[in-house]
């Protein structure tokens, strides 16, 4: 009997305008899906000057989900790109705090403006 594949507990849906690209992030960011993530997002480096992760529907993220979007992070920053998160969910928005991150990321699309924590 075959067997019929899981559907994929992470998704994303990329919109490029120029150089900047809006990265939609569906689902969960877990161990095994981080490496998606990282693929599709660097290859968008260097022409994309501006990359910006919409976490509005994600629902959850684990070490692994956070080492892809550091490991993001480092390769935005040498390649001269900006990576900019919007639209943090309260477990995200502390699963960053408590591991001292929140800092490093660039909070865009709260209160009218541009954030940094």
């Amino acid at each position: 009997m075959p067997e019929e594949a899981a559907p994929s507990p992470f998704t994303l849906d990329i919109e490029r305008k120029d150089d900047v690209a809006v990265v939609r992030c569906h689902g969960r960011l877990v161990a095994g899906v981080g490496d998606l993530l990282y693929a599709r997002v660097s290859q968008l480096m260097p022409d994309c000057k501006r990359i910006v992760l919409d976490l509005t529907d994600l629902t959850h993220m684990d070490s692994m989900g956070l080492g892809a979007l550091v490991r993001l992070y480092v390769s935005a920053k040498s390649k001269g790109c900006s990576l900019e998160l919007v639209n943090l969910g309260k477990g995200i928005r502390q699963l960053l705090g408590v591991t001292n991150l929140l800092s490093v990321f660039t909070v865009i699309g709260e209160h009218g403006g541009i954030m940094r924590f």
